[in-house]
Parts: structure tokens; C-alpha cells; sequence
């Protein structure tokens, strides 16, 4: 039995017909792996063109992919990322996307500057602690120096 085709419909934009990507140049092209691309469709995320079993990826796939990307790399859920790319409208404003996206932005920036300001506490008082023990470090030496001589 053979897996169903689903060529491009009328309602798809004309660059799904004459501008596709094989799973392999989708990987090439954004530096990641296959298993991805299917994970990143089983979420819904993305929506390849289906031809047989070979998955084909239009423009609009190639940026949902950019913008989930971006947005794994800012910290964001898959499902923040997910609900956002909805709200996408071909032939609107975008206006609720581009709120949705601002406030996602805001709040996690808040976060990042929070744990930013713990890690450089952190640091300082890793620093702290290096210096101390480099210190008795150098006692340990010249005491040992000296019981030797």
C-alpha cells in the first residue's frame, strides 16, 4: 500500500509549486538534523508539503523555521512558539502576533537579566574562592619550603 500524495492546493502561495526544499537542504541550510524537522512538524510547527514519502518544505516553512530557531535560542517553549506562529494572519496586520511576540520578548528578557545577575554572583564569589585557595595554596608551599631547607 502506498503512503497518500499531497500535492499543493490552490490556496497554497505559488512558491509552494516552485520553490521547494528537500528534508536534506532544509538540514543544510538551517544546521540541523532530519530528526528535527520531523519533530519540529509532529508539533506542528512546521507543515511540509507531502509528496509520497519525501517531505517538501515551501518559503513559509523555511520561516516558521527561522523564527522557532530564534526563538529556542531566546529560551522561549515550543508551545510560546507555537501559539505565536498562529497568530500569523497572511492578510492582516499581524498586530496580535506582534504583541504576543513583544511581551514573550519582555518577560523572558526580565528572566535572563535575573539569571544573568545570579551567575555574575556566582562568579564573584567563585572568584573569591579561587583567590583564597590559591592563597593557602601558597602558605602550604612556603611552609613546606621552608620545614625542607
Amino acid at each position: 500500500m502506498t503512503a497518500p500524495t499531497t500535492a499543493p492546493t490552490t490556496d497554497q502561495t505559488t512558491d509552494q509549486t516552485t520553490d521547494l526544499l528537500t528534508i536534506r537542504q532544509m538540514c543544510d541550510a538551517f544546521d540541523v538534523t532530519p530528526r528535527t524537522l520531523r519533530f519540529y512538524e509532529a508539533k506542528e510547527l512546521i507543515r511540509p508539503v507531502r509528496d509520497g514519502m519525501k517531505r517538501l518544505y515551501a518559503r513559509s516553512d523555511r520561516a516558521r523555521l527561522k523564527l522557532i530557531l530564534r526563538g529556542k535560542r531566546f529560551g522561549f517553549s515550543l508551545e510560546d512558539i507555537r501559539q505565536t506562529l498562529d497568530l500569523y494572519d497572511r492578510q492582516g496586520s499581524n498586530l496580535a502576533q506582534m504583541e504576543r511576540t513583544y511581551a514573550l520578548a519582555q518577560d523572558r528578557l526580565a528572566i535572563m537579566e535575573a539569571q544573568r545577575a545570579e551567575l555574575d554572583e556566582a562568579i564573584a564569589e567563585l572568584q573569591a574562592e579561587l583567590r583564597a585557595g590559591a592563597a593557602v595554596i601558597a602558605e602550604v608551599k612556603k611552609a613546606g619550603g621552608a620545614a625542607a631547607a
